[in-house]
């Protein structure tokens, strides 16, 4: 038997009048195709000097994933050419620690095979 009692409270509900907001771009088209540009260079040099200093042609691919999260990830904020090099030094640190951990994972496993 149910021994509880189920009570409904009505809520009167009150509607204001509606709201009308103006919207405008926070940026002007011109200004963000300049920085766009800029941030494409600034990505392009900055993955270039890390593909540069890697030298082993296994690292090309994870930094590249690097830079792109990065990028992605700077561009949600206010200030992307500011945020973008320290978000890729991050993770192509990241990128690079992971690919030797997998290259001696596999060199292990290589010898445990033969």
């Amino acid at each position: 038997m149910n021994t509880y009692k189920k009570t409904l409270n009505r809520v009167p509900t009150e509607f204001e009048a509606e709201t009308q907001f103006e919207l405008r771009p926070a940026a002007s088209a011109a200004y963000r195709a300049a920085q766009e540009t800029e941030f494409e260079r600034l990505q392009k040099r900055l993955l270039a000097k890390e593909l540069d200093e890697a030298a082993t042609p296994e690292l090309g691919p994870p930094l590249q994933r690097a830079a792109s999260e990065a990028a992605a990830l700077a561009w949600e904020t206010l200030v992307p050419l500011l945020v973008f090099p320290a978000l890729f030094e991050e993770k192509a640190a990241v990128a690079m620690r992971q690919t030797h951990r997998q290259a001696r994972i596999w060199a292990g496993n290589e010898l445990v095979a033969v």
